[in-house]
């Protein structure tokens, strides 16, 4: 039995994390509008926000890919182990 399980996020955390995503969104939005800069500055600040937020997602995908690459190695490593286990034990009997 592996020592780590993951666990399914709460309803409550769910809840809590898309009006959180939604109100740092309208707040970056709000102060890119509000401030004092040229267009051509408000739209440079505008696409580096989106950007990080997309750089964000893509770089939690990837370690969260490269985790669950892990655990299935490690669970088909351990299936041949048991494997290899079962074999030895049925040849002494």
């Amino acid at each position: 039995m592996p020592d780590y399980l993951p666990t399914k996020p709460s309803s409550a955390w769910v809840m809590f994390t898309y009006p959180n995503f939604g109100v740092a969104a309208v707040m970056t939005a709000g102060g890119i509008y509000f401030m004092e800069a040229s267009f051509s500055a408000k739209g440079f600040y505008a696409m580096v926000s989106l950007m990080l937020v997309s750089s964000t997602v893509a770089i939690v995908k990837s370690v969260r890919d490269a985790e669950e690459a892990t655990r299935l190695h490690n669970k088909i490593d351990e299936a041949r182990t048991e494997k290899l286990l079962m074999e030895v034990n049925t040849s002494r009997a």
